[in-house]
């Protein structure tokens, strides 16, 4: 560590299947097994540099967690201004429930949770010396990429599906992102990214298929935790398609619990994976008994970014839920549809789709009895409604006519 370094502690990276160890500081991909590399630290030292207090202290968003986090040159941390994602209550549709909270990653830079993933893993391609990165995406990671590669002087090509939304799409070349589309899912996008490597010379940054996303997906865990006072929820309803954001958080709570920060009177939390009936091969792998789940054939569902009909962190995702207690849930498209529609009309509070399946997926397990009236749950809303499409307002009144008031009472 230079002098000009900050105090991080990774020590190395591990293989997620095999434990073989990797050194840290390099430039990464997968193992030699094909399989997510997982940042390791020095806990104990970790423990004794920073505190609760110091946290408390702080105003940055995600870095606040900096000794968490593998960059170790301040200036190579990159940010859009992260905020701290409020909890918010939904009391109404709640019920009898004990609390029903959403974490709203909608206010984060580019409207969604990808920013935390992105943003560490662009600073450690900065930090790294790499300068052209690609990744395929269904629209908000590509966008977040594309925000946050340009911030940092870094080239950034995206391949999308097709029916990627109109929105994402523009974002994404807005930030100066290179997109294309293509004529497939978002595993045919990332096939091209994969092969494009050597022709190309590009970094792959997939999901998981890079070291780092994870770590600043780890930050919603510890944020939550830090939110509700270093105790935690009894449930999390999780948007699942790649599932960085469920192994981060798990990971989180697990280094969490290691400094003495998470006691073991804390219960940590039953973690459930909330996917599509159009698209659920960790539902459907984990109903099995399985680990490992197999490509999903003919892929479709309203909540773009939960189709994902293979994911390389399977096993990951499946572990987190079987060793927490929790379980995987699909619910269908009209559920997701008609459960923004209830939240809205009925919190004021404008979920995007995938968060739209985390109330649905929450409404199925109260009514099969998965969880119970006085569980405390969080749903997480990945992004920001105002993205996505929206039913077509048409009333509409001429001022130069005698106005039927009838109407409004």
């Amino acid at each position: 560590m230079t002098a000009a370094s900050t105090p991080t502690f990774t020590t190395h990276l591990e293989c997620s299947l095999t434990g073989e160890i990797y050194p840290a500081d390099t430039i990464q991909g997968l193992s030699a097994a094909g399989k997510p590399l997982l940042v390791r630290y020095d806990l104990e030292s970790l423990a004794q540099a920073v505190s609760q207090a110091d946290l408390a202290r702080r105003t940055e968003g995600l870095w606040r967690y900096r000794e968490f986090l593998p960059v170790r040159r301040p200036e190579n941390r990159i940010s859009l201004g992260e905020v701290m994602t409020p909890l918010i209550d939904l009391p109404h549709v709640a019920g009898k429930s004990e609390r029903l909270i959403v974490k709203d990653e909608g206010r984060l830079p580019t409207g969604s949770f990808k920013a935390r993933g992105l943003a560490l893993a662009v600073s450690m391609a900065k930090e790294l010396g790499l300068d052209h990165l690609a990744m395929p995406t269904n629209g908000n990671a590509g966008a977040a990429m594309a925000a946050y590669a340009r911030r940092a002087g870094l080239r950034c090509t995206v391949l999308c599906p097709d029916d990627t939304p109109e929105i994402n799409v523009n974002e994404i070349q807005f930030h100066g992102g290179d997109v294309w589309r293509v004529n497939g899912l978002i595993n045919d996008c990332g096939a091209l990214v994969g092969a494009g490597k050597e022709q190309v010379g590009w970094f792959d940054c997939s999901t998981l298929k890079e070291p780092y996303r994870i770590e600043g997906k780890k930050t919603m865990g510890l944020e939550l935790a830090e939110q509700m006072n270093w105790r935690l929820p009894d449930v999390i309803f999780y948007p699942t398609g790649g599932g960085t954001g469920l192994i981060g958080m798990w990971k989180a709570f697990a280094e969490l619990r290691a400094i003495g920060w998470l006691p073991d009177d804390v219960k940590l939390p039953r973690m459930v994976a909330v996917q599509s009936t159009g698209c659920a091969p960790i539902v459907r792998a984990w109903e099995k008994g399985k680990e490992f789940a197999p490509l999903w054939e003919d892929a479709h569902t309203v909540a773009a970014g939960i189709r994902v009909p293979v994911a390389v962190g399977d096993f990951l995702i499946i572990r987190a839920i079987n060793e927490s207690g929790g379980f995987a849930i699909a619910v269908d498209d009209e559920a997701i549809l008609a459960a923004g529609v209830e939240v809205a009309h009925t919190e004021g509070l404008m979920l995007c789709p995938e968060g739209a399946a985390t109330y649905a997926a929450w409404k199925q397990a109260l009514a099969d009895r998965r969880i119970g009236a006085d569980d405390t749950a969080v749903l997480f809303n990945c992004a920001t409604g105002i993205k996505y499409p929206m039913p077509t307002a048409t009333q509409s009144l001429d001022r130069h006519r005698e106005i039927e008031w009838e109407k409004f009472r």
